[in-house]
């Protein structure tokens, strides 16, 4: 029970767990699941189609804060990638065709693995600092977005295009699909080979993975470049659910919830060991949070409040030192309760 309680994911599930309690308790059919035409619906399905643009950014935010980074230029690069999508579509004569949706695609992710990779080049190469490297690139990526469609919010039509987030396969969500293959896909070749001790190493301590061979440059730079792709990513499934751009709102304070979805799956925010199946939970806890915000009808002026209180309780019951400080009080307890009959012994041993 101990090491259950100490896992990572423990505490994230629970909490989970919980919120979803909460919203039976409001209404019990908030976990009802019906099946029409073949596809499943209801507010848990919801959830999962939602979730997709978090995982995307929690995923690559795990690997850069591994390293002991930051990126907080991924809602602005999830601009940039609706931005290019949606301006390229209204302008193609067919937009609806399968080579405008994968050009529309592929040009979104390229833009956003370039400015990944300027990142990584100013942190690797220049050696910036990551905050204040993705802090610029956050305006710049804005800035890119509104030059691209001219500051007008920009939409466009295409069945193809809006499949790739609003579709179902086998009844689940195309976006939560593709967005747990990716998240698998990134796991596979992080765990089974020596890339995730490489970034785990570079994290805890540079010049020592230097002396040991390992290149961090090389390593922070791909983390980044990484984090922009998965950042164009989710900026194209968020676009595509309502084929339409706003670039001063699509992406904004998602970097936030990605951070807060590492934090919540168990990574240091000091770099070092990292654990990407704790960040897919976080960012599942995150989307449902936010869709019980929504379904307690909880006023927009609190709703910051009420979700930074959730997710500082998560944080305490992950802290150990929080946990042995409930032991502590536990034992001292015992011991208050169990001083009068200590006395009485005393007292006995004292009269014979």
């Amino acid at each position: 029970m101990k090491a259950i309680v100490k896992n990572q994911y423990f505490w994230g599930i629970i909490a989970l767990v919980l919120l979803i309690m909460v919203d039976v308790i409001k209404d019990p059919s908030f976990i009802q699941i019906t099946v029409s035409n073949g596809n499943l619906y209801g507010s848990l399905i919801d959830i999962l189609r939602g979730s997709a643009p978090v995982l995307m950014i929690a995923i690559g935010m795990t690997l850069v804060i591994a390293t002991a980074g930051i990126d907080l230029s991924v809602g602005s690069l999830m601009a940039v990638a609706g931005a290019v999508s949606m301006e390229f579509l209204a302008s193609a004569a067919n937009s609806g065709s399968t080579g405008a949706v994968l050009t529309a695609l592929g040009l979104s992710l390229l833009v956003t693995v370039i400015l990944g990779a300027i990142n990584g080049l100013l942190v690797s190469v220049v050696g910036l600092q990551p905050f204040i490297t993705t802090l610029i690139m956050m305006m710049t990526g804005r800035g890119i977005a509104k030059v691209i469609t001219g500051g007008q919010n920009t939409s466009a039509r295409s069945d193809g295009f809006a499949w790739i987030s609003t579709g179902t396969v086998f009844g689940f969500p195309v976006a939560f699909v593709i967005a747990i293959a990716i998240v698998a896909l990134v796991a596979l070749v992080v765990r089974r080979s020596a890339l995730g001790m490489t970034i785990e190493s570079v994290g805890i301590n540079q010049r020592a993975s230097r002396m040991a061979g390992i290149k961090p440059l090389y390593i922070l730079f791909s983390v980044y470049v990484i984090s922009g792709l998965l950042a164009g990513m989710a900026g194209v499934f968020a676009t595509a659910n309502v084929m339409t751009v706003e670039v001063s709102k699509t992406g904004m304070d998602m970097g936030m919830d990605a951070i807060l979805a590492v934090v919540i799956g168990g990574t240091s925010l000091a770099g070092g060991r990292f654990s990407l199946g704790g960040s897919a939970i976080g960012a599942l806890l995150i989307t449902t949070l936010n869709r019980t915000v929504t379904f307690l009808n909880v006023p927009s002026a609190a709703t910051p409040a009420f979700k930074a209180v959730v997710i500082i309780i998560v944080c305490l019951l992950q802290s150990e030192r929080v946990r042995n400080l409930f032991k502590t009080l536990k034992r001292s307890r015992r011991v208050v309760e169990a001083a009068p009959a200590r006395v009485e012994e005393v007292k006995e041993v004292v009269a014979a």
